[in-house]
């Protein structure tokens, strides 16, 4: 049978030369060089576009409190309205 996977002889075959070396400098210098990779690629919002995300985002906060809000208030009146006893003066 053959199999559709094939895998290297040995284990250290695929790796690449830095992967598996137990220098902590050589570690940390890949990991500095992929995160500068990383910030170029981050692209930076223009003015317009930046204040239509805040203002998405504070309309979405606002919606988020009402909605708290009004399901607070609904469930508190269902437990007063279920739990007080009537002509308790409360």
């Amino acid at each position: 049978m053959s199999s559709s996977h094939t895998s290297p002889a040995t284990p250290h075959e695929g790796r690449r030369k830095d992967d598996g070396s137990r220098n902590p400098f050589v570690a940390i210098g890949l990991f500095v060089r992929q995160v500068i990779a990383e910030l170029k690629k981050v692209v930076i919002p223009t003015r317009k576009e930046l204040a239509v995300y805040a203002v998405t985002v504070l309309m979405f906060v606002f919606v988020m409190i009402l909605l708290v809000f009004g399901l607070d208030f609904v469930f508190g009146w269902l437990s007063r309205t279920t739990f007080v006893v009537p002509d308790s003066g409360l």
